[in-house]
């Protein structure tokens, strides 16, 4: 297609322009770009293509039962967020004039704003104890109290020890997840590299007990900050595979709709919507509360502990990670299987939704 898009031009779209300049630019290469004539089907009612299709220039019309219900223009605001993006389609739409249309992949989307909500580098540190004491430390954070003590004893089982110098870097941002580290002993400290700045910013210094490297893994992303040794010392790592069957899994209770829907009619549980305001404001279950996961750490203060929350994104992976970080603090959650595409149309509301 001879028709390109530039990346600086995806800073006008919702999500879009809540990712780093490096992802735009990925998205920008990948994204695909079609040029419609007139009276052209963008997609029909129905249909269960799961790409975010935006509009670029030129207008579109959403269809219901042969009934042209809205006209959407380039650049006005209801062309900012994609289009109709319920899966399956619940309306039809046509170009009303000649029109470009851009298709981003859904998952590949979702996967990037997992990685740049869960942005800021989180990590357990712990107060007293001596080198010597990180296993008794380790066993009294709250991630290791909800493990069944079966699992317990095979994660201790499945550590790997590594002996590290001064200098040695464990973990450098942009790498895929591989390991979940357990500082023994000595001290290391976090870097990020931050868009358009030469140097990297140093977000935390950590010390014997400290844990880290679990989001890459559980939001199967790539490293967001680097951590390298300020001391000699030793580490205990966890595989990628024995975390998430081991430590994330036990963690992550996951529920389909029929059973969540239950829930919430029983008044046992309360529906949290992980996703930025702008998908939210899209389509979104009715009567959810509404905390984009990069506020989450900021923000949970204002969720009550004694609730049983069932959150949900676009899939499941920015609220797996939302579910890992809420009972890290003892929150009660699960993750709805599929995240919003199992959701009936009928218990959706939102300007995708309400025409």
């Amino acid at each position: 297609m001879s028709k390109t898009i530039s990346f600086l031009d995806l800073n006008n779209f919702q999500p879009l322009d809540s990712l780093t300049p490096e992802n735009l630019k990925e998205i920008a290469e990948k994204l695909v770009v079609v040029e419609l004539k007139k009276g052209s089907s963008v997609f029909k009612e129905g249909d269960k293509d799961d790409d975010h299709i935006f509009l670029h220039t030129g207008n579109i019309d959403l269809i219901k039962g042969g009934k042209s219900l809205k006209t959407i223009e380039a650049g006005s605001s209801d062309a900012k967020t994609s289009i109709a993006h319920i899966i399956p389609r619940n309306f039809s739409c046509k170009a009303s004039s000649d029109a470009v249309i851009f298709k981003v992949d859904a998952d590949l989307l979702d996967f990037m704003l997992a990685w740049d909500q869960t942005g800021s580098f989180q990590v357990e540190e712990l107060s007293g104890g001596d080198d010597d004491d990180w296993m008794s430390q380790i066993l009294q954070t709250e991630a290791f109290r909800r493990i069944p003590p079966a699992n317990i004893t095979a994660i201790f089982a499945s550590l790997e020890d590594i002996e590290v110098n001064i200098g040695d870097k464990i973990i450098s941002q942009g790498d895929p997840g591989d390991y979940f580290y357990i500082l023994k002993s000595g001290r290391c400290m976090v870097t990020r590299k931050m868009p358009g700045q030469e140097n990297d910013i140093k977000l935390a210094d950590l010390t014997s007990g400290s844990t880290f490297g679990e989001e890459a893994l559980i939001s199967d992303a790539e490293r967001n900050a680097s951590i390298v040794m300020l001391t000699k010392g030793s580490l205990s790592r966890l595989s990628k595979e024995n975390f998430l069957e081991l430590l994330n899994e036990p963690m992550i209770e996951k529920i389909d709709y029929t059973a969540a829907n239950l829930k919430i009619n029983n008044g046992d549980a309360e529906w949290l919507d992980v996703r930025l305001p702008a998908e939210y404001e899209s389509a979104h279950i009715k009567d959810a509360t509404h905390m984009p996961l990069i506020f989450l750490r900021m923000k949970m203060s204002e969720l009550d502990q004694m609730k049983n929350y069932i959150l949900y994104c676009d899939t499941e992976r920015r609220s797996s990670s939302a579910s890992y970080i809420l009972s890290e603090k003892g929150f009660k959650t699960s993750v709805l299987t599929n995240g919003i595409k199992d959701v009936p149309t009928e218990d959706l509301e939102g300007s995708s939704i309400e025409l």
